[in-house]
């Protein structure tokens, strides 16, 4: 049977209100697009105000696409994107709280102090402050999504910040979990592997650097698929556990990584 393109499916999300954090990078904006396409009306939540512009114009629609930028580790900034999403469309039904700092690369006795607090700061802090401050403003039957990583379920040397985080969030989602099942609100943390994108590119360069050999090259040959992920797949996942087809679906991590961990 021939694949029905995107544009023609059923619109399974129509009129619904989705959050999106890290909006403007790869994966957000990726999700973002899978989500509009199915009917979504879309907020997109960014530090950086060029970004954010750049990519809201990408859409056809502007009336279903707003942009707020904000520091995710901020408590008051996140309560405004979370304010200006319900003056905008009202109470939403997606979290996806997407937003990550990876910090740098360095053996645990010599990692900076500050960078191992700003990598908490918005990886951890962060997606607390979007579950505490969304979930007053969510439909009951809503879904919140969050990001770890691979590294949220295995660790590697010179990373001890990113894999810290990555660990929490999942110990934070399953908390949130159990707290917002009697409101049938799903929630689920997505953890991506190794993604063909700059956020990763950027890691992938620095340990290289750092350990002296082709950092892509071995990953390759951990994943699996032997390939680094496109963003639209990481979408894929995103929008399962965003839209009704994971409606008995909380308290998972649902890994996107090409069989790396196994």
């Amino acid at each position: 049977m021939e694949e029905m393109p995107i544009q023609d499916m059923p619109q399974e999300m129509s009129d619904k209100v989705c959050v999106i954090t890290g909006g403007a990078g790869s994966i957000g904006l990726a999700s973002a697009r899978r989500f509009y396409d199915a009917g979504a009306k879309i907020m997109l939540v960014d530090l950086s105000d060029d970004n954010l512009a750049t990519a809201k114009a990408g859409f056809g629609d502007p009336e279903r696409v707003e942009i707020c930028q904000a520091d995710v580790a901020d408590a008051e900034q996140t309560q405004n994107y979370v304010a200006e999403t319900v003056d905008k469309w009202g109470k939403f039904d997606v979290l996806f709280a997407n937003a990550g700092f990876s910090g740098t690369s360095a053996p645990v006795t010599t990692y900076p102090d500050e960078i191992f607090d700003q990598v908490m700061a918005v990886n951890v802090r962060g997606s607390f402050l979007a579950c505490k401050y969304a979930l007053p403003k969510m439909n009951d039957g809503g879904s919140i999504i969050i990001t770890s990583s691979i590294m949220g379920v295995t660790a590697r040397p010179g990373s001890i910040a990113y894999i810290t985080s990555k660990h929490a969030v999942i110990g934070l989602m399953r908390g949130v979990a159990k707290e917002s099942a009697p409101r049938n609100i799903r929630v689920n943390v997505l953890a991506p592997g190794p993604v063909d994108n700059a956020f990763q590119l950027e890691i992938e360069e620095r340990a290289s650097k750092a350990s002296g050999t082709n950092v892509t090259e071995m990953l390759n040959q951990w994943i699996s698929l032997g390939r680094h992920a496109q963003p639209e797949e990481i979408a894929n996942t995103a929008y399962f556990l965003a839209s009704d087809q994971s409606s008995f679906s909380t308290g998972g991590v649902f890994m996107a990584d090409g069989g790396m961990h196994i």
